[in-house]
């Protein structure tokens, strides 16, 4: 400790509550003097002994703690972090021992269970100061807390939670242990100080607030029935974080911040009687910014849910939430507060945090902080408070944009001065929503939040590329929304993203129609992040696979249903915005990949728990098509086939044994159905199993020895071909090993080229038939199209015996490396790729694009221009085209 003397002199000097402490407690301040602050730690823990009655005991023990923890804080030995959680965690060692005393004074013989406290602000967070109350809420268990025979449980838990209070409360000259505010629990002026867990949940679950759901974010059992605490905590999660966003909570946030401006309007302006934790730029508006990031981007990432402000901030930049530079700021700010807060209460023990007015008073909190006067104090705070307060007033911009007149000829003149060319669209639109026509506007909060948005919302709809067909997409989204309340405030807390919308509705009607399902997809837009290529596909199946304590299978279906739709969405904007729609396949392809890879291993343990497992055996996930090849659309099925290895004569070891081929196929049908089934979350994935040997007349799953069997003498030559694309998306290792090996060895074995490509060239001209391209634009079925493409580069596979790559780009990229195929289809594979991708976006029906939506297109393909993408794709279609008919052409004439 640095110089004992200097500390001492300033406790001395300008804080008489310390000064008391100092002479009240000389075996804490000798190890102090000698600079070992973890003695005197020990020492003051220890202060208050049995006989001196809980009580005293208690109160004994805080103020020596207090002393020590003041001493290490004001001689710089201890940072802000060490000083609130010593506070912090004497707090729950008295909840625990107040407890614990009133319910040996009721119930000696009783277990000390069914009862728990609860913590909230500061003490939650362990961020106590100085001289704060607590804010405890306490809950009981009415069938396992103690009581006597004829006292109902109700009457037994408020007797209790009284004598805790009383305990902490009582003042004598020794102080008081803390001072005890129940007024956070649910209805306080109607309710008892201890309420029934399950009540408790109902209440929080159906009618809370949303300020208490900012409030929960600094919750935690801190006494009593721990496991009590946790399951409550549990079951109110979903309340607290939300994975859409409530922008009530948020707003609650805000209009608290405002009414707590206007209520301490004497302590807002900066100067002597600031009040520093209320004030402008104080210390809650730190604490508020955090909170208020924390709900909108907490629901989705349990790393932002720290109660404590610092962690909390440190998390918020990490994840890109906030600006690091932001949170550096907001750090140092709620550092320094926080200690000058901790200087006025310093002085004698008063819960206060308002500059002094008098100049003498300042210059003596300054003094004890080690400043020269109040004026060096002021000078020192000012700053930070008025960039705090700049900072804040961010969350709560002023409305730029004037309401929009209920006026008819008004609305159309102000329609007309937005940029429409016909405003009357837009008028009959408006009206319609807003006479209660449609059912998420039929309340007044939602008409109200309508209102709020309506003029930024009709100015980016003007400016959008296709802005008629924006509107009516808009409309028939707002038509099927069940509530449009958030929705509506998120975009007009978000101007960027009704921009965003209005490119989306112009351009993508599967995204519109997306959203249409789940509007809580633009949530996830906010982040910058949304628009990152995805991770590896280990990254995404550990996320995907995520659950909270206590979800179960069902709850995983349902995750997995929102994390991959999040992904998916993200991904087709990330096209619209101008992302290359190549990358994005493959990126669709690894969150396809991560979504198997999560609900087969989940529905395997789940399976497990009923059926065991076979003994040597395990399930294999074979991929083919474009699953296969890594690069999806937004559109894209699944092509599956399920293997198994083991001994097909086996049982498994469950509850309920089966034997292997009834268990794999049981458990194939429940990968498929996780899925392809559409739960509460919606849909996922259409899974198609008809490439499996035997097709959809074989078994389900069938064991590796059968599948090289049938590989090796029963299969079609389409098989063969459609195994160029296979690739092993789910097993250990080993298996993986042993399935790859089965499919090299059917790849590359000899066979008869000539009769494979008469049998090729008869299977294109087939689907040629039966599959007739949709518009010279279905880029996937025209002549010189992708499937001819695809033909042209298996059956050159064959024919040389080489480049056996599920990815079709690889392939082909050897095949032209070989000499075997020409280099300019590498560029026309590409075109049409990508052509491919952004189509099922923009045109799903393989038509050509809206005359808006051509130069995205155009854009997305590497084009200037529609005109020149089509010149484009006439050169890459003859490519294909060409090079497909000098292979064809000798087998034509045989067929």
């Amino acid at each position: 400790m640095t110089h004992w003397s200097e500390t001492e002199a300033r406790i001395r000097g300008h804080s008489p509550f310390l000064a008391r402490a100092l002479d009240r407690f000389p075996l804490v301040v000798e190890p102090l003097a000698a600079g070992d602050v973890e003695a005197a730690l020990e020492i003051a823990q220890a202060a208050g002994g049995p006989e001196d009655g809980i009580a005293r005991s208690l109160r004994r023990r805080r103020g020596a703690i207090a002393l020590v923890t003041a001493a290490a804080d004001l001689s710089g030995v201890w940072g802000l972090d060490r000083v609130t959680r010593t506070l912090s965690d004497f707090a729950d060692v008295a909840l625990e021992e107040a407890l614990a005393a009133a319910m040996a004074e009721r119930y000696p013989d009783a277990e000390n269970r069914g009862f728990v406290v609860l913590a909230l602000g500061k003490h939650g967070s362990r961020e106590l100061n100085y001289s704060s109350d607590i804010d405890p809420i306490l809950l009981y268990d009415p069938a396992t807390l103690p009581h006597r025979e004829r006292e109902d449980p109700a009457e037994a838990a408020v007797r209790i939670g009284r004598r805790v209070s009383e305990l902490l409360t009582a003042r004598d000259g020794d102080g008081y242990v803390f001072r005890v505010d129940l007024r956070l629990r649910p209805s306080p002026e109607a309710t008892p100080i201890a309420l029934p867990v399950e009540a408790a949940i109902g209440y929080y679950e159906s009618t809370a607030m949303g300020w208490e759901q900012a409030a929960f974010i600094r919750a935690r059992p801190a006494a009593g029935d721990i496991a009590l605490g946790d399951y409550f905590m549990r079951q109110i999660r979903p309340f607290v974080w939300r994975r859409s966003l409530d922008f009530g909570a948020i707003d609650a946030i805000v209009d608290i911040s405002r009414r707590i401006r206007d209520h301490y309007a004497h302590g807002q302006a900066f100067g002597p009687g600031y009040d520093l934790k209320r004030g402008r730029g104080g210390i809650r508006e730190v604490e508020f910014f955090a909170q208020v990031h924390q709900l909108i981007h907490g629901g989705r990432d349990p790393a932002l849910r720290s109660g404590n402000t610092r962690e909390a901030l440190a998390a918020l930049a990490g994840a890109g939430v906030i600006e690091p530079d932001v949170a550096t700021r907001l750090d140092e700010a709620y550092v320094l507060f926080r200690t000058i807060e901790h200087r006025l209460q310093m002085v004698e023990d008063l819960q206060t945090h308002e500059l002094p007015k008098s100049l003498a008073a300042m210059d003596n909190v300054a003094q004890l902080h080690g400043l020269a006067d109040g004026t060096a104090l002021l000078d020192l705070l000012r700053p930070q408070v008025e960039w705090v307060g700049r900072n804040y007033d961010r969350l709560s911009p002023e409305q730029n944009d004037t309401s929009l007149s209920h006026d008819e000829e008004r609305l159309k003149a102000q329609l007309v001065d937005m940029g429409f060319v016909d405003a009357d669209a837009p008028l009959a639109r408006i009206a319609h929503w807003r006479n209660g026509n449609v059912r998420a506007l039929r309340s007044g909060p939602s008409r109200e939040a309508l209102e709020g948005l309506l003029p930024g919302l009709m100015r980016a709809l003007a400016q959008a590329p296709d802005p008629t067909r924006a509107l009516n997409r808009l409309d028939d989204m707002i038509g099927r929304l069940p509530s449009a309340i958030n929705f509506f405030k998120l975009l007009a807390a978000r101007p960027a993203l009704v921009a965003l919308l209005a490119e989306i509705l112009s351009h993508a009607p599967t995204l519109a129609d997306a959203l249409a399902r789940r509007a809580e997809l633009i949530d996830g837009l906010i982040d910058s992040t949304a628009f990152d290529p995805p991770p590896d596909v280990a990254v995404l199946a550990a996320n995907f696979a995520a659950l909270e304590a206590g979800e179960d299978y069902q709850a995983l279906l349902d995750r997995v249903r929102q994390r991959v739709g999040d992904r998916r969405f993200a991904l087709g904007v990330q096209i619209i915005r101008g992302g290359d729609p190549l990358q994005a396949g493959r990126g669709y392809g690894r969150v396809a990949e991560g979504a198997i890879e999560a609900l087969a291993a989940g529905t395997i343990a789940e399976f497990e728990l009923t059926h065991g497992r076979v003994p040597g055996g395990e399930m294999l996930i074979l991929a083919l098509g474009r699953m296969g090849g890594g690069v999806l659309t937004h559109a894209s099925d699944l092509d599956l086939v399920y293997l198994f290895t083991g001994d097909f004569q086996v049982e498994s070891d469950g509850p309920r044994p089966l034997g292997a081929t009834q268990y794999f196929n049981r458990l194939a049908q429940r990968i498929t159905n996780a899925l392809s089934v559409q739960t509460a979350a919606g849909p996922l994935y259409e899974v198609d199993t008809r490439l499996r040997p035997s097709g959809a007349q074989g078994l389900l799953a069938v064991s590796l020895d059968s599948f090289a069997k049938y590989q090796r003498e029963d299969a079609w030559t389409w098989e063969h071909l459609a195994l160029t694309r296979a690739r092993v998306i789910f097993g250990s290792s080993q298996g993986r090993a042993a399935l790859d090996a089965i499919l090299r060895e059917t790849l590359e074995r000899p066979r008869d080229f000539d009769d494979l490509a008469r049998q090729a060239v008869a299977m294109r001209g087939t689907i040629a038939k039966h599959k007739p391209p949709a518009s010279d634009l279905d880029v996937k079925l025209v002549p010189g199209g992708l499937v001819d493409l695809e033909f042209l580069i298996h059956v050159t596979q064959f024919r040389h015996g080489m480049a056996f790559d599920p990815d079709l780009s690889i392939a082909l990229a050897e095949l032209v490396a070989a000499g075997h195929l020409p280099a300019d289809l590498v560029t026309a594979h590409d075109l049409i790729t990508r052509y491919l991708v952004v189509s099922r976006l923009v045109s799903p029906k393989s038509t050509e694009p809206p005359e808006a939506t051509r130069p995205l297109v155009a854009r997305a393909c590497g084009a200037s221009d529609w005109d020149s993408l089509l010149e484009s794709y006439a050169r890459a279609r003859q490519s294909v085209a060409h090079a497909w008919a000098a292979l064809a052409a000798p087998y034509e004439e045989e067929i």
